[in-house]
């Protein structure tokens, strides 16, 4: 993707484009199917970036995402959220048309453990819509993806009820160090690579 890199004033084509999944909007803040959205936001105050940058769709315009950049040792970071509706997450990777093998996609997965994070160079959606919608929008499922657990031991029959709850206290702090966890895991992909951060955090 051919992004302008203000500190170097170039032209640079390896922009690394962190892409968190979630449904805008107040209504859905602190859900658990928008841990995504808390992952960029939490990256972009750490590295005191604003996300006041739109991409517009290109069959109509209107905007489908938003996003914001900076720099980690000379490598240029995108952070991105989608504006649409988690189910047309899809909508803000047509808009971005940057390639897989440089985009780490992150998400939900109500299949993992509450507070754990697993990471994956590639492979299906696992039911997730959003994701679904992604890799629709790729044409392929090679693309790296981060998935934070907000599973429960007794999973409730309406998941998607479930997904649109916020986390109750008592799950609070597993779900800080979790976002917090992948924080670091998205910079480290952005440094050394989906196969390197797999190696460190999946055995963790």
């Amino acid at each position: 993707m051919l992004i302008w890199d203000l500190e170097f004033g170039i032209w640079n084509l390896d922009v690394k484009i962190l892409i968190g999944l979630g449904n805008p909007g107040h209504t859905y803040h602190g859900t658990r199917h928008n841990v995504g959205f808390a992952v960029i936001q939490q990256l972009a105050h750490a590295r005191q970036v604003a996300l006041d940058c739109t991409l517009a769709h290109p069959a109509d315009g209107r905007p489908a995402a938003v996003y914001g950049d900076y720099t980690q040792a000379a490598q240029p970071i995108r952070l991105l959220m989608p504006l649409t509706m988690m189910n047309e997450s899809g909508d803000a990777l047509k808009a971005l048309a940057a390639p897989a093998e440089d985009l780490l996609i992150i998400c939900d997965d109500v299949n993992l453990p509450l507070g754990t994070i697993r990471l994956k160079a590639q492979g299906g959606a696992g039911g997730h819509h959003g994701l679904v919608s992604c890799l629709e929008a790729l044409g392929t499922d090679a693309v790296a993806r981060l998935r934070i657990g907000v599973g429960t031991t007794r999973m409730p029959q309406d998941l998607e009820q479930y997904v649109l709850c916020a986390f109750p206290s008592e799950e609070c702090a597993a779900i800080k160090q979790a976002i917090q966890q992948a924080v670091e895991a998205c910079e480290a992909w952005a440094r050394d690579g989906i196969d390197a951060v797999m190696n460190r955090y999946n055995a963790a």
